[in-house]
């Protein structure tokens, strides 16, 4: 039951408290599409967008998309998460350059644009670490990094520290779907598999999916994504609806039966003591009720709850992320959605 709720989990999280500054009807479109469907529509509203020299990306974008919130005379390096001066850009010990994390050995793109530019897949990074690094595809295990302790490798692979590894996650599927094959450009593609330069692939993709659930965004790659729309006029799909990468890469786990058959509304969100719960139930069917925390444990369970309105008392759950599941226990209908819990 656990497993099967963090499956649930991983399709709706989101960094609720951050605010994205998405433009109004970005996303019309992809409303209830999924799989191909929904990533060639994807692709339509991100393609095309504005290039940026190589120089751009140093000179200006990634000392502010970047930038240290605690400083702002520095930028974050990736995979090291040192705090480094923006004025080191170079390529002696200790300094910071531009790292392409969509390795660009793997079709060959070089510095040039629009795939060799991309400011939302290059990031600075320790020199030495980015060296290191190489083209190696994406995965876990292997040999700790002297550097980037927190950062593991071998022959073919690289593991990012757990900080960012959702980050890395959401780029490499940014670029899957921004990079189509159209207009003369290469068709890029995140596959299951390592060793894959120099195909225009990157992996591995299970591994992917998975960081992806583990690291939801947080409010410095929400910003991220505001600064690089700023300049190229596009966004990172799955940093604003994380949700889209499970309705393309695996659509038969989506949510689409359960989003919201039972016509639910809750509020407040979030919350403090009470959560208020609407639904279009009458209220003599039976429903039920579950609370799970982040990591898929049940902590309030409620059988037989009347329906039409309800109150539910959160009062005792610690400040988090949790997910509200109502059953119909007549008809089989469920609903699941995240929520908050403040003090």
């Amino acid at each position: 039951m656990k497993r099967a709720f963090i499956v649930l989990f991983s399709l709706i999280l989101f960094t609720l408290g951050a605010k994205t500054q998405i433009p109004s009807g970005y996303y019309d479109g992809t409303e209830g599409l999924y799989g191909e469907q929904l990533k060639a529509v994807l692709h339509d509203i991100i393609d095309g967008h504005d290039e940026p020299s190589y120089n751009d990306l140093r000179d200006f974008i990634l000392p502010e998309s970047d930038e240290d919130p605690q400083n702002s005379n520095n930028v974050i390096l990736l995979y090291t998460g040192r705090s480094q001066a923006k004025s080191t850009f170079g390529g002696g010990i200790n300094e910071w350059n531009r790292e392409h994390v969509w390795a660009k050995s793997h079709g060959d793109f070089g510095n040039d644009p629009p795939c060799g530019t991309d400011a939302h897949m290059i990031r600075p990074t320790d020199v030495s670490v980015n060296s290191d690094r190489g083209n190696k595809d994406f995965d876990e295990g292997g040999q700790q990094h002297s550097e980037a302790t927190g950062c593991y490798f071998t022959e073919y692979t690289w593991e990012p520290r757990d900080e960012v590894k959702g980050d890395v996650a959401r780029m490499i599927l940014y670029m899957d779907v921004r990079y189509e094959g159209d207009n003369g450009e290469l068709d890029l593609e995140a596959v299951d598999a390592v060793n894959t330069s120099p195909a225009p692939q990157h992996g591995r993709l299970s591994t992917l999916l998975e960081w992806h659930e583990e690291d939801p965004p947080d409010a410095f790659e929400i910003n991220r994504n505001n600064v690089v729309y700023s300049y190229q006029e596009n966004r990172n799909p799955f940093v604003d609806h994380p949700e889209f990468v499970y309705d393309i890469w695996d659509p038969s786990a989506g949510l689409s039966d359960e989003k919201n058959s039972l016509n639910v509304s809750f509020y407040p969100n979030p919350v403090v003591n009470t959560l208020n719960i609407e639904l279009n139930v009458p209220a003599t069917i039976p429903v039920g009720i579950e609370v799970y925390n982040s990591q898929g444990l049940q902590v309030i369970s409620k059988e037989n709850f009347p329906g039409n309105n309800t109150v539910l008392d959160c009062s005792g759950l610690p400040a988090g992320l949790y997910f509200l599941r109502l059953l119909d226990e007549q008809s089989g209908k469920s609903y699941v959605s995240p929520f908050m819990k403040v003090n």
